[in-house]
Order: structure tokens, then C-alpha cells, then sequence
């Protein structure tokens, strides 16, 4: 039974390779059709009355009269939607709330998602990057054992008892069709569970027992809760547990850091295959769909979604220049704007990308527009770090399972600082470098190398000294996260910050840190 189910689903997804592949070759009418399809659905809201969505003909009229907004500039029209009030920014109604914070910070998003979002994006994209992967192994067994996925929960919305809120995870889970909730596992009620040290015993008990083939889901919790299965079942190598594991989807947080520890001490060897895709609350954008190119990830362009592309010297301007895909250029970093069947109008996201092909449309993930650390006017960027932190491993034999950087402000920092700046790093190493000078000399050295304001800032020690990077104990951001509240589901350890709040409050979780 079990294979004909397999070579069935496989057959079928084969045939969803050539709606990608137009896509491939001629991306941009498919992005004017979705723009289109925006517009018109978006007339008879509040918000499309409001911007004359009736009167626009054009993308150039679409850019003059409907502004770029950040999460605060909607807000207001979303709560009203959460208040229970129709047609505000999207006609159909909106019984789901997707709850995001994006890091640990306190405050969270509140992002609607409607059914069009789901079946057109989340949907769709799970549909795609199982055909993505067939592509690449026709001869897959994964659909013989089950596919694990890690939820987050679900809540009442308080503003209206008719709608709830939850992780997007545990959003899209709570609506996939019974034939995906058939290839999944652990069981939904487990999968949604509330409390998370509880929800992870129970999750691990289910998945042990299980012939899990695929994993999809963030690096940090992943691990958590594979240590949880060795843990219960006694086995030194999670291959042993699931020995026909095929592949992890993974996202949420680059996995640069991850890879070698993946590849070296979770699924030891080089059996196992990882699939990159780029998805959050507010939509399903890209996924990897060449294997060799690691870290790249093909933009989908028919999920509902409109993009739009403004360059970084663009941000905080009242009105920025928004490219749109025919006029990016290759290797330049933009801040990604977003229209989308979830009623999020020409919305900043947040996230920073570069491209590095047309035809198809190829993007890095190189950051966010507000984690970064520029303290001295170094403007050190999260792809800078995981370059910088992937070579310093390299050098030294080092595996890190998780950190965080920010600044040294002038005359705040230890006694090696004096009244310069410079960058302090805390990191929880799975395997510690062989020789911790190295590590921070490696680290220090690709910082200049990939940014050159880092360097000018590094010269002669002028206004940045060498970084300053603590090791700390195995479980420190687990434990940090605990106490935030924080753990599971979505939330992501912020990895660059101007200020030095998360870094300080991960020191005092561990006072025998060493430093290097």
C-alpha cells in the first residue's frame, strides 16, 4: 500500500514542475497578472476605497497612490479586522491571525491570514517543495514514512472569540487538507499542544516510534528536539532511529552556522540532503530549488504576491523608489516589499535580500532592515556574520549551535577596550574551536574582507578593536529563551542588535562564561 501511495504522490508532483518552470523563463507577466488580481480584489475594501484602487490602471499608478507601510503603519486597519470588521484590507473574511515577533523582542505582529493565502501560498509551496524534491531524487522513498513538522499553538483572539491567533506553523497546520495530515507527523492534537517542554516530551515519545523520511522546520528546535529522541531511546545517532531519512526543509533563520553540524553530528554523513525555503507570517516567498546552489532560493512568483524591491539607501525616505523585478540588479541589497491575497498592501517586511540570478530569479536572504549592528558606521549585516562565523569553524573544527552580537560602546566596554569601540559576540558552540584565538582572528579577518566599513572602522584599531567573543555553556539560550517565554514555535534569537539588551541578559544567564 505504502509504495503505491508513494509513486502515486510522486507521479503527481512530477507534473507540477512545469508550472515552475514557466515561471523560470518568463517571470514578469506572471507578477503583472498577480498585481492585477491584487488590485481588483482590493476595490471595494476600506482600504482600496481609500487609495483609489478603482482608478488605478497601471503599476505606476498603483506606486504613486498607494505608499509603502511598515507593520505600525497597518496596524490600525488590522485591528480592526481582528475586531471582527469585514472588507477592511481583504474581502473575504479573516478567521485566522498569524502571531509573530520575528525575534525575542516583547511585542508581537499580529499578521492576517486568509484562506486565499493558504491555498495560494503556504498551500502550494509545501506542494512545490516536495516536487522540487522529487525532481532532484526521482527514485524518493519519503513518502513511504512521514514528513515531521514542529507546530507552535493556537489562541482565542481576544478582540473577537470568532477568529484565533497562533504561529503560522500551527496556523497552516491546523488547516492542511487530511490527505497532507496523513504524510505528516507528530498527531495534530500534539502538534498544537500548549507549553512547550511538555509539548517536546510528547512530540519525541510520538516520533520515535515513527518512520519519519523528512523533517521540516527551524535548525534550533529541530535539534531540541532530536537530543529529546537520543535522549528516550538510548541511540547515540538519529539514523539509527529513523534510518530511511531522506531530507531537511528547513528555514526561519539562516542555516550557514547549522550546516556543518548537521551534516557532521546530527545526520552524520552525507546521505541526508537539505532544502532551504523562505517563508513568515506574512507569506510563502522562495524556495531552493538547485541543490548545489546552497543558500540560493528561486523567488515564486504565483503564490499571491506582488514584490517589490527598495534599495537600502532608500529606507526612512517618505516616499522610497521600489524597483520591481525587471529592474533589479544582481548582487545589491534591497529591503523587500510586499503586496499579497492576505490584504498586506505595498507592506516592508522587514527582510533584506540580493539576487544572484535573473531567469529565473535567484535571491540570497542577507538580512534585516533592523538587525544589523551599526554603532561606528560599520553597517555589519547578518550575511556578513554568517560568513564570517562559517570560515571561523572552518578553520578551527568548531560547530555552533547558536549566538548573538552587538556593539562596545565608546568608554562602556571592558578593560581591553578602553575608550574605543568594538564588537562583543556570545556564542554556544555544539563543538568548541581548537583553538579559540583562531576562531576569533578568522572571524575578525572575513569582517574586513566582506565589508569594507567594517575594515576602515578595524584600521589600526582607529574606532573598532579586535571583537571580543564569550563562550558560553551548552542550554544558555534555551534557558534564556525560557525565561523570555519564548520557546518554540516561531521565535528566533535576534543575531545582530545595536543594542546591547539581548547580549547582556545572556551573560547574566551564564556567569562562568569564558572569554576569548
Amino acid at each position: 500500500m505504502l509504495p503505491l501511495f508513494n509513486d502515486t504522490l510522486v507521479w503527481i508532483l512530477q507534473r507540477r514542475m512545469a508550472r515552475i518552470e514557466a515561471f523560470r523563463r518568463d517571470p514578469w507577466p506572471i507578477q503583472e497578472r498577480q498585481l492585477q488580481r491584487l488590485i481588483r480584489s482590493g476595490r471595494s475594501t476600506v482600504w482600496g476605497k481609500q487609495y483609489g484602487y478603482r482608478q488605478i490602471r497601471s503599476l505606476a499608478d498603483f506606486q504613486r497612490e498607494v505608499p509603502v507601510s511598515t507593520y505600525e503603519d497597518l496596524f490600525p486597519y488590522i485591528e480592526r479586522v481582528m475586531k471582527g470588521e469585514d472588507r477592511v484590507l481583504w474581502p473575504s473574511p479573516i478567521r485566522f491571525f498569524s502571531k509573530s515577533s520575528g525575534t525575542t523582542n516583547a511585542r508581537s505582529k499580529y499578521i492576517p491570514v486568509t484562506r486565499e493565502a493558504l491555498d495560494e501560498g503556504h498551500f502550494r509551496a509545501g506542494k512545490d517543495m516536495m516536487a522540487l524534491w522529487v525532481d532532484h531524487k526521482p527514485d524518493t522513498r519519503v513518502f513511504e514514512g512521514k514528513g515531521l513538522s514542529i507546530g507552535g499553538s493556537l489562541a482565542q483572539n481576544q478582540l473577537n472569540e470568532r477568529t484565533v491567533t497562533g504561529d503560522i506553523s500551527a496556523v497552516v497546520m491546523k488547516n492542511l487538507p487530511s490527505w497532507a495530515q496523513f504524510i505528516r507527523t507528530p498527531s495534530l492534537q500534539t502538534a498544537l499542544m500548549d507549553g512547550w517542554e511538555s509539548k517536546i516530551q510528547r512530540m519525541a515519545e510520538e516520533v520515535s516510534q515513527v518512520n519519519v523520511t523528512s523533517a521540516l522546520g527551524v535548525p534550533t528546535w529541530t535539534l531540541v528536539l532530536i537530543q529529546k529522541v537520543l535522549e528516550l531511546t538510548g541511540k547515540k545517532n538519529i539514523l539509527e532511529v529513523w534510518p530511511n531519512f531522506e531530507v531537511f526543509i528547513h528555514g526561519a533563520v539562516a542555516f550557514q552556522p547549522y550546516r556543518e553540524l548537521f551534516r557532521k553530528e546530527v545526520f552524520k554523513g552525507d546521505t541526508v540532503r537539505y532544502l532551504e525555503t523562505y517563508n513568515a507570517s506574512e507569506g510563502f516567498f522562495g524556495l531552493q530549488d538547485d541543490l548545489s546552489r546552497v543558500d540560493e532560493l528561486l523567488l515564486m512568483l504565483d503564490y499571491g504576491i506582488f514584490y517589490e524591491f527598495v534599495p537600502l539607501e532608500e529606507l526612512g525616505k517618505t516616499h522610497p523608489k521600489a524597483y520591481t523585478l525587471p529592474e533589479v540588479e544582481l548582487n545589491r541589497n534591497y529591503a523587500v516589499v510586499i503586496s499579497t491575497n492576505a490584504g498586506l498592501w505595498r507592506y516592508l517586511i522587514g527582510d533584506t535580500v540580493r539576487f544572484t540570478s535573473k531567469y529565473p530569479y535567484r535571491i540570497k536572504i542577507s538580512g534585516r532592515t533592523k538587525h544589523f549592528i551599526n554603532a561606528f558606521g560599520e553597517e555589519v549585516i547578518i550575511e556578513n556574520a554568517e560568513t564570517a562565523l562559517t570560515r571561523a569553524c572552518q578553520a578551527t573544527g568548531a560547530t555552533i549551535a547558536d549566538y548573538t552580537a552587538a556593539p562596545v560602546y565608546m568608554g562602556n566596554g571592558s578593560s581591553r577596550h578602553g575608550n574605543r569601540g568594538g564588537h562583543e559576540w556570545v556564542i554556544e558552540f555544539s563543538t568548541p574551536p581548537d583553538n579559540p584565538d583562531v576562531f576569533v582572528d578568522v572571524l575578525d579577518e572575513t569582517l574586513r574582507q566582506v565589508n569594507s566599513d567594517y575594515d576602515a572602522k578595524r584600521s589600526f584599531d582607529l574606532a573598532l578593536i579586535r571583537p571580543v567573543v564569550h563562550m558560553v555553556p551548552h542550554g544558555t539560550f534555551y534557558e534564556w529563551m525560557k525565561v523570555k517565554g519564548k520557546l518554540g514555535g516561531q521565535h528566533k534569537v535576534p543575531r545582530l542588535s545595536n543594542s546591547r539588551e539581548y547580549l547582556e541578559e545572556i551573560l547574566n544567564i551564564s556567569p562562568e562564561h569564558l572569554e576569548i
